[in-house]
């Protein structure tokens, strides 16, 4: 089983997220365990405070990193990231991080069996974080979110689908966008023809060998008009 715990300041926010659809087939299914934490269980004054201004002055505020530690420490037994327990990973959300990619998911979901997701707000979060605890640091896209929530989602959810089982097909994930480095070939269902707009002629043929190398060709010319960066 692949253990999630995230650690947020708004831990309603995925009560709702992680009880639909393949996440919640693989939920019950016995092979993903979500839990989100309130950071602020690991506060110790009586105001439970989880941010305070940046030393140096500027604007917004920064999460301390006592209650950070003090959760990734009862959550792992460690303090710092060279003590972590064996395919265990303690995440950071933020923009300043790697670029999520499909890779990065395989990765996560071959080689972890723990993961901590920490959600950042405000204008981030204590360096001291990301220095000793943190082994992965990632961003989901070159822009800015209120906070790492739904970062932390978009993670959960793309890991989750490559685990043996969590799909419909064992080969489902294997052919999806991005698994080869390719967009996905174009798909058609029913009617044939809608709108006068008609069905490729290879798709009905029943010729699997033709609608194969029409897939790659439709796949690499749908890569190379809408995404050519991916071909270099």
């Amino acid at each position: 089983m692949l253990r999630f715990d995230i650690i947020t300041i708004f831990p309603e926010f995925f009560h709702e997220a992680v009880d639909c659809g393949i996440l919640r087939r693989a939920r019950n299914a016995g092979l993903v365990e979500v839990t989100a934490h309130d950071l602020r269980q690991w506060t110790t004054d009586k105001h439970h405070v989880v941010d305070d201004r940046p030393f140096g002055g500027g604007d917004g505020m920064i999460l301390k990193p006592e209650p950070i530690f003090a959760g990734v420490e009862a959550l792992t037994g460690a303090g710092r990231k060279e003590d972590l327990p064996v395919k265990t990973r303690v995440i950071l959300l933020s923009a300043q991080g790697q670029v999520f990619t499909q890779a990065l998911a395989q990765d996560i979901s071959e080689n972890a069996s723990h993961v901590i997701l920490l959600c950042g707000r405000y204008e981030g979060v204590d360096e001291r974080v990301a220095d000793a605890l943190v082994t992965d640091e990632i961003s989901i896209g070159d822009y800015v979110l209120s906070g790492g929530e739904p970062a932390a989602m978009v993670v959960v959810d793309a890991v989750v689908r490559l685990l043996p089982g969590a799909l419909g097909s064992d080969t489902s994930a294997v052919f999806e966008s991005f698994s080869e480095g390719l967009l996905d070939h174009p798909q058609y269902t029913r009617p044939p023809e809608f709108r006068g707009m008609k069905v490729p002629e290879v798709l009905l043929s029943g010729n699997h060998a033709e609608i194969e190398r029409w897939r790659k060709e439709a796949a690499l010319e749908k890569t190379r008009r809408k995404r050519p960066d991916l071909l270099k």
